[in-house]
């Protein structure tokens, strides 16, 4: 497991910065619960109906970037990529503002702070599906990023991320998590029902798709069509400084961008990191013969009207 993010004899615990979440709306709970609401499950103590109410009215601008993952699906990757891309100085260095901070999540109300009070161009991360983000993208305005990731590795990475956060309730195994995600019974609810609801409804949307497998083998050329659909044309030493500062090994060891800052109230860092392994096939240290025969066929089923191409494996 990862090393635990606590405070050495060295260390003063006040050296550390943290991104304070104390004073939002997020309470501990215990219960754990998840509330259904139009069809989507959201977590009791991190969103609020109210807020969510209020989003189909957020005023979007011309100049807004919505990036959009299902849990577990590259999402902080692509938003350290924006981060950069758009507050290259403002989250570079020591002490630098965490990404979390100059590119919030939308549905988040205690990200919601001096929304409109935020420059131009404004970047945010969602989970949304496409039926809940602001009505105003569907009308032309901003632009949205889909990121999908084959969903064998997606359930992996969200067993473990249950027993990392404190928002989600621990999970006893991953045969039990399996029978949960399949079905649906989870944060963001089904996995086959947002990417298909993103893709087959993409002439609502001015948006680029995009796959965790493909920034795997090839971040540079990702990074440019990133750049290219926005419109940022970004030059040869910055695509190349982007490349380097996001592979996953330095990632994970930069704490202005891996979420390790969180404070524990909302993650257990002693239980594990954000950024786990970043593999692309891991999935096969954890599926059962039975369980992946099971997958494929629901997954036949499901996709089958949905033209995305994934990736599973990628041999060493």
């Amino acid at each position: 497991m990862a090393d635990r993010l606590e405070k050495s004899n060295s260390e003063d615990k006040s050296s550390v910065k943290y991104r304070d979440i104390s004073k939002t709306k997020y309470k501990g709970n215990p219960e754990f619960k998840l509330f259904q609401y139009k069809g989507f499950k959201f977590i009791s103590t991190v969103h609020e109906k109210e807020y969510l109410d209020s989003l189909e009215n957020f005023e979007i601008r011309d100049t807004d970037i919505l990036a959009v993952t299902y849990p577990k699906s590259g999402t902080i990757w692509m938003q350290y990529i924006l981060a950069l891309m758009y507050y290259g100085n403002d989250v570079n260095g020591p002490d630098g503002k965490l990404t979390i901070d100059v590119a919030p999540w939308i549905e988040s109300e205690m990200e919601s702070l001096n929304y409109n009070e935020r420059p131009s161009p404004r970047v945010f991360v969602s989970h949304l599906p496409h039926y809940l983000v602001p009505k105003g993208l569907r009308k032309g305005r901003g632009k949205v990023i889909y990121l999908s990731r084959n969903p064998k590795d997606v359930a992996v990475s969200f067993y473990h991320f249950h027993n990392y956060s404190k928002t989600l309730e621990n999970q006893n195994s991953f045969d039990e998590f399996f029978d949960k995600f399949l079905t649906g019974e989870v944060f963001c609810s089904s996995w086959f029902d947002h990417v298909k609801g993103w893709f087959n409804n993409s002439n609502d949307f001015d948006i680029l798709f995009l796959t965790y497998e493909d920034m795997v083998k090839d971040l540079r050329t990702e990074i440019m069509k990133i750049s290219k659909f926005l419109g940022r044309n970004c030059d040869d030493r910055k695509i190349d400084e982007m490349v380097q500062k996001c592979t996953f090994q330095n990632m994970k060891n930069n704490k202005n961008a891996n979420y390790q800052l969180l404070q524990e109230s909302f993650l257990d860092h002693s239980k594990g990191k954000f950024l786990r392994k970043g593999k692309v096939g891991d999935w096969k240290n954890y599926f059962t013969e039975e369980q992946n025969e099971t997958f494929d066929k629901v997954y036949q089923e499901q996709m089958k009207d949905c033209p995305i191409e994934l990736i599973w494996d990628i041999s060493e």
